[in-house]
């Protein structure tokens, strides 16, 4: 069963109630957080090794496939990494031909980034294993609670953030 998560709308988040000294910390949420997390990743993992790939990869082939044309500055906000630490998972992605860098037809200076067929179809085969996790969840919370969860996680945005990544979640280009 396919589950379709609409685009959350991302608002500013309330005002902060001033900082007590012993806030409650909601250590199981903490908890689930990251044990979620683990598993959400872990699955794309597993066959990202087989290629001698880790999770930084995944990431700039994720949103390489998704937004074709893409420039380095463009993903380096996204990412919101050093120019140096993507550039050696640019060259791994480009050498083992699974992006492309293509020069700007606007700005030859500027370099476009594109997933070739091998990238496309590996960016969508983790993608599949991570909405098939997903999909099972919300069959077992139920699909009403979809809507639920993206504003929970669109809330844990920074705030500064949220009108980018509100941009972003408007799909690709």
């Amino acid at each position: 069963m396919s589950v379709m998560v609409s685009t959350p709308v991302l608002h500013p988040a309330p005002a902060a109630p001033s900082e007590a000294p012993h806030t409650a910390v909601p250590y199981d949420l903490i908890e689930l957080f990251f044990f979620a997390y683990r598993d959400f990743v872990g699955d794309p993992d597993r066959i990202l090794a087989d290629y001698g790939f880790g999770r930084a990869h995944h990431r700039v082939l994720h949103f390489v496939q998704r937004r074709p044309g893409l420039t380095i500055a463009e993903l380096l906000d996204i990412l919101q990494i050093t120019k140096q630490s993507l550039n050696r998972v640019l060259k791994e992605l480009v050498e083992t031909g699974f992006v492309e860098s293509r020069t700007g037809t606007q700005d030859k200076r500027q370099r476009n980034l594109h997933a070739t067929a091998a990238g496309h179809e590996l960016a969508v085969r983790l993608a599949q294993l991570q909405a098939k996790r997903i999909n099972g969840a919300l069959t077992l919370v139920g699909p009403e609670a979809s809507e639920v969860i993206a504003r929970y996680l669109a809330a844990l945005i920074d705030p500064s953030e949220r009108p980018k990544v509100q941009d972003l979640l408007a799909g690709p280009r």
